[in-house]
């Protein structure tokens, strides 16, 4: 397939600038075999089966933005990446000049040190830890296509409810729409939690470049417990179903079941894992996800698992209806499945949207 397969036209009037007024009070397009199905996101409960499997990811956004200045009187924004102890930590730096080695930045009265570079990010070091320092002075790092500076309603509404490990950069979004009531209403019904952490980077926005059998995925940092490990190899036993909150819970299991022979590998690693049409899942079985960018790799995930010609559909049918799209839009809710993939030769696959 080529980039160009997934792309469609979005009006940018459909681009969500804030949340719902309540975290439910979204809509749920659910992607059949059939027509599609469309809902309020409170309903969601509907879908579940006494078992079930849900996975969270356990992530926790920091203020990863933070407005420096230089010794000379410039300024300089810096954007958190991942952290390396509590002092260091990797960062894209916007400046006029690139940061030579000893540079100093300074964030309020905190002096921030350069130490080189590191791929395309800076080290740089905090004399103050960097979680405080962010906590402290950081602003929420809201995405690019969100075309506002952060208010204080984001410091809450860009955070899921179970969110609890300090660490990404991007919410994991399809988490912002579960309140506290509706995960005990799930609960309540027969559903079992477990939780994963994947620390969402800067790199999940980043484009495709050049051809897409060329692309490189950005790495992201995932832990699993133990007791998380125990529980989804026992759903997978036991055939009940495990149901991904996010791409981001996605990435984890299945690279975490690379080579584990379908069962998750508990532990911390790195994943750089490019699910794309034609890849074999093996322990999701639905998924609760947010619309996503044009041409976008979370976008090929997600053909990949549900079917390219339904998601497409799907996507075309969400943009005729209204609904809203990215971090702060609706949800969808797909179950996995085998489908025909296109390939390179098959022209007729193109969707002009």
């Amino acid at each position: 397939m080529q980039l160009e397969d997934f792309h469609y036209d979005l009006p940018p009037a459909q681009i969500a600038q804030y949340p719902t007024p309540e975290r439910t009070a979204s809509r749920l397009l659910t992607v059949t075999d059939g027509p599609s199905e469309h809902g309020a996101f409170a309903d969601i409960v509907r879908k579940f089966r006494p078992g079930d499997l849900l996975v969270l990811n356990n992530t926790k956004v920091v203020n990863a933005r933070l407005f420096a200045t230089k010794d000379s009187g410039g300024r300089a924004e810096i954007l958190f990446e991942r952290l390396l102890n509590e002092h260091e930590a990797l960062c894209q730096v916007r400046v006029s000049k690139p940061l030579r080695d000893g540079r100093i930045l300074r964030v309020g009265r905190v002096m921030i040190t350069s130490k080189g570079r590191r791929g395309q990010f800076y080290q740089l070091h905090s004399e103050q830890p960097w979680l405080a320092l962010m906590e402290e002075q950081g602003h929420v790092p809201l995405p690019p296509y969100i075309e506002r500076h952060d208010e204080g309603e984001d410091l809450q509404r860009y955070q899921t409810v179970y969110g609890e490990v300090p660490g990404a950069v991007a919410a994991p979004t399809a988490g912002l729409h579960f309140s506290a009531e509706l995960l005990a209403q799930l609960q309540a019904a027969g559903v079992e939690l477990a939780q994963i952490t994947l620390h969402v980077g800067a790199g999940t926005f980043q484009p495709i470049r050049g051809e897409l059998q060329n692309h490189k995925m950005h790495r992201e940092v995932y832990r699993i417990t133990d007791a998380a490990a125990v529980q989804i190899n026992a759903a997978k036993a036991e055939g009940r179903r495990v149901i991904a909150i996010g791409t981001t819970v996605v990435r984890t299991l299945e690279s975490a079941a690379q080579s584990s022979n379908a069962q998750v590998a508990a532990g911390s690693s790195e994943t750089q894992l490019f699910i794309k049409p034609g890849f074999q899942f093996q322990i999701v079985d639905a998924l609760v996800t947010n619309f996503h960018l044009p041409s976008s790799t979370l976008l090929m995930l997600v053909c990949a698992f549900s079917g390219y010609q339904s998601v497409m559909t799907a996507y075309r049918e969400a943009v005729k209806c209204g609904y809203r799209f990215f971090s702060y839009g609706d949800a969808m809710w797909l179950t996995g499945k085998h489908a025909h993939i296109p390939n390179v030769d098959e022209g007729a696959t193109k969707q002009n949207v």
